[in-house]
């Protein structure tokens, strides 16, 4: 199923095909959210990609030219709300084109038109710069930041290394004027 397209992209839900791809970047993800999605083969990739793709609130992200998955969105909405946190991943093979502000677009046209949301928003690590920035392109504000608010990952000794969080949103009558 297919939920939009973009100048160079097609947004739909993941296939079992999209396997070897998906395991391309989830081998080694770059930022520690990710870190609990880690693939360790192609049979977890397959695993998750049959999950993904039951999953309303997962979006592949692939090139029109070839139809190759070269990132994932998620959009989960909050309980009886009109409100959405959503969030990108993308192999770093694609990086600098483009292609994450072209499908977050995508989303954020889809999510306020289609889905009729009313506030977007999401959570970025304070190291993250790259996702930091896409915000801040999308119109996006930043709310806040909560100190040591998560962990994903484990020092050296093996306690929990807590991470400093930004939160930025973005109304529907933003968007419009953006």
């Amino acid at each position: 199923m297919e939920f939009f397209r973009t100048e160079r992209l097609i947004i739909r839900r993941f296939e079992k095909e999209d396997a070897p791809d998906l395991f391309d970047y989830f081998e080694e993800p770059r930022v520690n959210c990710f870190m609990d999605e880690k693939l360790s083969d192609l049979g977890e990739a397959l695993a998750e990609t049959e999950k993904k793709s039951w999953d309303s609130s997962q979006f592949a992200v692939c090139l029109k030219e070839n139809g190759s998955l070269i990132g994932n969105l998620f959009a989960y909405p909050e309980r009886d709300s009109d409100t959405y946190g959503v969030g990108w991943n993308f192999n770093s093979k694609f990086g600098g084109q483009g292609f994450a502000s072209e499908a977050a677009k995508g989303l954020f046209d889809y999510l306020f038109e289609e889905k009729n949301t009313r506030r977007i928003y999401c959570y970025v690590e304070e190291d993250n710069l790259p996702s930091q920035k896409l915000c801040k392109r999308l119109g996006m504000r930043q709310e806040g930041l909560f100190l040591d608010y998560v962990s994903f990952v484990k020092n050296d000794d093996g306690t929990l290394r807590y991470e400093n969080t930004m939160q930025f949103a973005i109304l529907k009558r933003e968007w419009e004027r953006k």
